[in-house]
């Protein structure tokens, strides 16, 4: 299990395979070139191991109805809300959930073609022509809204994280379903 910092994430579920351990990985802010490289010495061990940026089945369900709704609805912002002590913006959930969105999605720019943003920063990050705006405040645990507009539409899926128990039905999950695979796999959508 790893739940340390990007700083050291990778050299510990590296050596975690080296050394014959299935990992199961909480860190997010791997590369995707790492995650690939972790992947590929996985299958060379014929270990399994999993990379999730998200536990609760909630946000893991959230990710594979969104990317089931960028289908249809191709403009799309993802808004995600955080305590104010984590460290890296936007969350590897946010960035997953654009992801997947991404393999299906028409990819447009919805930005209007003169717009002008008057505060940097103010249209949030652009993953492939998607908005996504991370927020971090005392008091939040992990939130995330991912908002669809469409010709006289809209589709909006949230999920709440209130307490961090929240995350415990997907550790266990991951733990359970790691030994039986025989490679990495980043999502724990992959082991449901």
């Amino acid at each position: 299990m790893d739940f340390t910092t990007p700083a050291v994430a990778y050299e510990n579920t590296r050596f975690a395979l080296e050394n014959g351990f299935a990992p199961v990985v909480g860190t997010t802010g791997f590369t995707s070139e790492e995650i690939a490289e972790l992947k590929a010495f996985s299958r060379e061990k014929d270990l399994g191991g999993l990379i999730a940026p998200n536990f609760a089945l909630g946000a893991v369900l959230l990710m594979q109805f969104a990317a089931q709704a960028a289908k249809y609805f191709p403009n799309v912002e993802i808004i995600e809300l955080h305590h104010d002590k984590k460290k890296d913006a936007p969350s590897g959930t946010a960035i997953k959930t654009a992801e997947l969105m991404a393999e299906v999605r028409e990819s447009i720019q919805q930005d209007a073609t003169d717009e002008e943003e008057l505060l940097a920063g103010a249209r949030g990050a652009d993953f492939d022509g998607m908005r996504i705006h991370s927020v971090r405040l005392p008091g939040l645990v992990a939130h995330q809204e991912v908002i669809f507009g469409n010709q006289g539409e809209g589709l909006t899926l949230r999920h709440d994280s209130y307490d961090r128990s929240s995350f415990m039905t997907g550790v266990n999950l991951g733990i359970k379903e790691v030994v039986k695979c025989h490679e990495l796999v980043y999502g724990l959508e992959h082991l449901l």
